[in-house]
């Protein structure tokens, strides 16, 4: 029942609470009232579209009718009515697969066979069907339920075309950036194989939580795509099968001919063979990693969507004479995919980003992206706001919204103290302070630095870390304190971990900031490794840190372990 109906959406349906939202429709959830059935209904205001897209609106539904898969979101109705028109779905209600991923407790390689194992079979259907999606990318990819083990569905084919058999043709450019495939940046005839390309985007990112090839310029990043310019660096790669990236490798190979096919990949033993070839250990890092990278295509995509909705939204503003106000205004007039921005639409997309996406999740992408480290003139912004722009043409809760998100500590980190908002310089300076959260990211990422140069038996970059005078109580040292590296350099030399991969995970760390220049940091430590015999092991430790800051650089003064040796024995 999806062929298009010219009755009126209501008589069948009844509507309830908004799901998502597009630049021009809106995603509810709503009952088919002879059923009971609960459905997903996109709403597209067709008011504002042109004879174009009214063609591509007609070629989606079309697609969808043909594409019955467990692993593919179905289109049960597709009704027409003035001024609006409803595709009913799938309720999918587990959300997007890679925000499922971040809040599990375990995941593994194996895992992410799974994972990109539907998705293939999602895409190999699609191709059987002479269906090509063109938009393969993580905002795409949905869970069916919140319960474990829910099917993965594939989603949204507004970019899909229809293909006969192996076609090769220019459709045009269609896709998301980061996921194009070389074909289509070098405007050649593509097919199927653009699809595969993005598997292996896509597999990459479910291995170690960020993408192949990245750049913030547009134009490198598209050279990098042309040339397959990626690799597998360490020490993330290290712990990934040979396997898994032999089948990322036939994803992303430049010639389309050459690339593998969906039915072919089913076929890889890594997929197929998974329980032996696939690793089970935990990939905390990949989880890390994918927080961050699911926090910045939230914002990109937030984004995005405010300058579809609000393009006509643009305005002239005066020469910016003051070096604060052109900071902010070079910090917001970035190019999204290529498109121009002026400095007041720049401004008008931070507002209503933050509105859209919440002020949190906007800082959390401003911290990692480095801006918590140059004091980051954001008050100057909030003031560029507000006696540079008079004629701001955004609703006032919007604006308090952004006023209040950039005077409040949660603008950049929920756990940040107060004093962060310390003026320094004079009254007119509008700069801050870093907030304290930045500073434990600090301690933690230097402490994380640490362990992994006792992890490669890295004497040297060890010593660089520590205070020539460190202290330590340690089981090595049979309940005696400690003084110097010397003692440890023993086990440098000595220890089997330089030979055999080591993987350490810190659980639950808590820093306490010493004032400005001293802070503790405690944790539980598992180390995993491979024995001389080749069998995998776990120990466990707990550590207990201090560290000091000298001439810029935290150096580690102190530390007490319980537990396990720092070095796993042969």
């Amino acid at each position: 029942m999806a062929a298009t109906t010219c009755t009126r959406f209501t008589d069948e349906y009844q509507m309830y609470e908004e799901l998502g939202k597009g630049a021009f429709s809106v995603v509810r959830r709503c009952m088919k009232i002879s059923t009971g059935q609960e459905y997903a209904a996109k709403i597209i205001n067709t008011k504002k579209l042109s004879a174009r897209d009214h063609q591509k609106l007609e070629r989606e539904a079309r697609i969808c009718r043909l594409l019955k898969h467990h692993n593919i979101v179905r289109l049960h109705d597709s009704i027409s009515e003035e001024g609006s028109h409803y595709l009913v779905f799938d309720l999918v209600t587990g959300g997007e697969l890679f925000e499922d991923i971040v809040a599990r407790e375990y995941y593994s390689e194996a895992d992410a066979s799974h994972c990109i194992q539907q998705i293939l079979e999602a895409v190999l259907h699609c191709h059987q069907m002479g269906v090509v999606h063109r938009d393969l990318k993580p905002e795409n990819l949905l869970l069916a339920s919140k319960l474990k083990g829910a099917a993965v569905k594939l989603a949204d084919f507004g970019l899909a075309i229809e293909v006969q058999g192996d076609q090769q043709a220019w459709f045009g450019f269609a896709g998301t950036p980061g996921y194009l495939s070389p074909e289509v940046l070098r405007k050649d005839p593509y097919g199927k194989p653009v699809d595969m390309w993005a598997c292996g985007v896509i597999l990459y990112i479910l291995l170690v939580g960020y993408p192949p090839f990245w750049d913030e310029d547009q134009h490198r990043l598209y050279q990098q795509i042309k040339a397959g310019a990626y690799d597998f660096p360490s020490p993330e790669w290290d712990t990934v099968t040979p396997e898994a990236k032999d089948l990322i490798n036939k994803m992303l190979t430049i010639n389309p001919a050459k690339r593998v096919t969906a039915s072919d990949a089913l076929k890889h033993p890594w997929i197929c063979q998974r329980s032996t070839v696939a690793s089970m250990m935990h990939r905390q890092e990949t989880v890390e990693c994918l927080k961050k990278f699911n926090a910045r295509r939230k914002l990109k995509g937030a984004i995005l969507t405010t300058m579809l909705a609000t393009r006509n939204f643009s305005g002239r503003t005066k020469p910016l004479r003051n070096p604060a106000d052109r900071t902010a205004k070079s910090l917001l007039n970035k190019k999204a995919d290529g498109v121009k921005v002026s400095p007041s639409f720049s401004v008008a997309v931070l507002c209503l980003s933050i509105s859209l996406t919440g002020p949190q999740l906007v800082s959390l992408v401003l911290h990692h992206q480095g801006f918590h480290s140059s004091w980051f003139p954001i008050r100057r912004v909030l003031m560029f706001l507000i006696f540079r722009l008079p004629r701001f043409s955004v609703s006032s809760p919007v604006l308090m919204l952004c006023c209040r998100s950039v005077l409040t500590c949660s603008s950049l980190n929920p756990d940040c103290d107060a004093s962060c908002l310390d003026p320094v310089g004079p009254p007119d300076s509008f700069f801050f302070v870093p907030c304290f959260a930045a500073r434990k990211q600090e301690i933690i990422k230097v402490t994380e630095q640490l362990i992994e140069a006792i992890n490669n038996g890295d004497f040297e970059a060890y010593t660089k870390i520590c205070d020539p005078g460190l202290t330590s109580f340690e089981p090595e040292a049979m309940g005696n304190l400690v003084e110097g590296t010397d003692f440890h350099r023993f086990y440098f030399e000595n220890g089997s971990m330089t030979k055999l991969p080591v993987h350490t995970i810190l659980l639950n760390p808590h820093v306490h900031l010493i004032g400005d220049e001293a802070a503790c940091i405690a944790y539980v430590r598992l180390t995993q490794y491979i024995d001389s015999d080749g069998k995998p092991r776990t120990v466990q430790s707990e550590e207990t840190r201090i560290w000091h800051r000298r001439d810029s650089k935290w150096q580690n003064i102190h530390f007490h372990r319980s537990g396990s040796p720092t070095i796993p024995t042969k």
